[in-house]
């Protein structure tokens, strides 16, 4: 998967796993680096998904120890 960062560098992705957190969706995608991106996203049918920036830093807390509890058990 390729990513378009907001200074319009791009970089490759690999989808490491969707989960859900308060009925919303999202993603995690590991590059090429090993950094992981979360993103809530949201599916436009035919045309793939749309990923949505986490704006709060609550939001983003939770989102953040649904991922570890879900992909960084041993």
């Amino acid at each position: 998967m390729h990513l378009t960062l907001e200074d319009n560098s791009e970089i490759d992705c690999t989808v490491i796993g969707e989960f859900d957190v308060n009925q919303k969706d999202y993603i995690a995608l590991l590059t090429e680096d090993e950094s992981v991106f979360l993103y809530q996203y949201k599916n436009k049918n035919d045309e793939g998904i749309e990923l949505i920036n986490i704006e709060s830093e609550e939001e983003f807390n939770m989102v953040s120890d649904r991922f570890n509890e879900l992909f960084n058990e041993e």
